[in-house]
């Protein structure tokens, strides 16, 4: 691959450990790595002019279900917590097809590469009439974003006490066995990896014990990482003291569940005890702000959590719940979130944007590779021209999730270019949304 220079940018956020900007600096990208940080940079390869615009590291998601993002604003789920919307939605999801979940991917990747995420997580657990996570692997690859794909299941149908429809589970044996073909045929565990997979049983309230256990015990020894749901809202406390006798913290650690290799998402109710165990285990975390506030799940001690020292990272969650995927949106949210139940103090925007850059990459196992523009690390960026209305009167052009862009000018993955002048480079988006928007009528038409 070529050299590319980023020239002259107004300022190169380098979320480093010093927390470095540079004003009028560039960077030189050199085989998909950064290869340079600094001012007055030459190459004979391909040039971009950056002034005007605020580069920082590209944008980590870790928490997504990209299937929702063709069903959005269901009526009937509108207005429901957790366990009614779920069960709005479940009868619709049943009747997804490979094409819906191969359609919804390209246009939930593309909704994420717009506001400035180079990698994401996918967490994919039902697999309706034929459906498999190799559609979403296959999206990936033609928007052109890194994809940390995980693959989910759910087995503890309503028959059994469970939460999901009898028709949207699966067998638990054939569920590890569908885990081993993903993980051998896609997981890349070399430096600078496109696709990386993970073992992801849905919930504690829609898989058993055994499959939680043995999920945990499958990954270890393929050497993948492990993610969940966990203490989302009030419902789901009372659920795990009902059925375990236990909190979700001390379930998750019974059966495996913490450690470095494991994230969970949500963590709306974690209490103190459970913090400290996370901290103590470096166990992850996706914070998914505004899908939070949307199911009136509460607000997530995430002040605490960093404070203890648990890893955090940002995630959109599904379309359904939130009901965008803008990855830059969701860390204002979250600092604001955390100003409203702790004070104006609680989290400033340069936190903010650094839990969801560097935050998210060590939360999914890449805190050595991506996460911040320095050298030797892949060249994934995202370019914010701050010239615009948005960050019109803005002092501070850093200060990005106060006054500035939601969308990126441009966006590089592995040093290639996924955004150019606010457009996606890599695939037709009009025709994606064509079908979009053809499934999504379907759907709503009971088809």
């Amino acid at each position: 691959m070529p050299e590319t220079l980023l020239r002259n940018a107004s300022v190169v956020v380098t979320m480093d450990d010093a927390g470095t900007e540079l004003a009028e600096a560039d960077i030189l990208i050199r085989d998909g790595v950064i290869a340079a940080v600094g001012h007055g940079l030459r190459t004979a390869g391909e040039v971009h002019d950056m002034a005007g615009c605020v580069v920082t590291p590209g944008l980590v998601n870790t928490h997504h279900h990209l299937y929702q993002s063709l069903t959005r604003a269901v009526p009937g789920a509108q207005n429901a917590a957790l366990f009614g919307w779920l069960q709005t939605l479940y009868p619709i999801w049943a009747r997804f097809t490979p094409e819906h979940m191969r359609v919804s991917a390209m246009t939930g990747l593309a909704e994420l590469a717009l506001s400035g995420c180079t990698m994401s997580s996918d967490h994919l657990y039902l697999y309706p009439n034929g459906s498999r996570l190799d559609d979403t692997i296959e999206a990936a690859a033609a928007i052109g974003l890194r994809l940390h794909a995980t693959r989910g299941a759910m087995s503890i149908g309503e028959s059994d006490g469970g939460l999901p429809p009898d028709s949207l589970v699966e067998d638990e044996a054939a569920i590890l066995t569908d885990c081993l073909r993903v993980i051998d045929a896609f997981h890349d565990p070399a430096p600078g990896a496109m696709i990386r997979v993970g073992v992801a049983p849905c919930s504690p309230f829609s898989v058993s014990r055994e499959l939680m256990r043995d999920a945990a015990v499958l990954a270890r020894d393929k050497g993948v990482m492990l993610h969940t749901h966990l203490a989302e809202n009030d419902e789901d406390i009372a659920y795990s003291l009902e059925k375990f006798g236990c909190r979700p913290g001390q379930y998750a650690e019974e059966l495996g569940w913490t450690g470095p290799d494991v994230w969970h998402a949500h963590c709306v109710k974690l209490d103190g005890a459970e913090i400290d165990l996370f901290a103590r285990t470096r166990t992850g975390v996706a914070h998914c702000p505004c899908s939070n506030c949307r199911l009136a799940s509460g607000i997530a001690p995430v002040r605490a959590m960093r404070d203890a020292g648990v890893p955090v990272g940002l995630g959109v969650d599904g379309s359904a719940s939130n009901d965008a995927g803008n990855l830059v949106a969701e860390a204002r949210m979250a600092m604001l979130l955390q100003r409203v139940a702790s004070g104006p103090g609680a989290m400033s925007p340069r936190e903010a944007l650094r839990i969801a850059t560097r935050g998210g990459a060590e939360v999914l196992g890449r805190g050595a590779e991506i996460g911040q523009l320095a050298p030797g690390y892949r060249a994934d960026i995202a370019v914010w021209d701050v010239s615009g209305v948005e960050a019109a009167g803005n002092w501070d052009p850093a200060a990005l999730l106060l006054a500035g862009p939601t969308h990126v000018r441009d966006l590089f993955v592995e040093g290639r270019r996924v955004v150019a002048e606010g457009k996606l480079a890599t695939v037709d988006l009009p025709a994606i949304l064509r079908d979009q928007r053809r499934l999504a009528e379907g759907l709503a038409r009971g088809e």
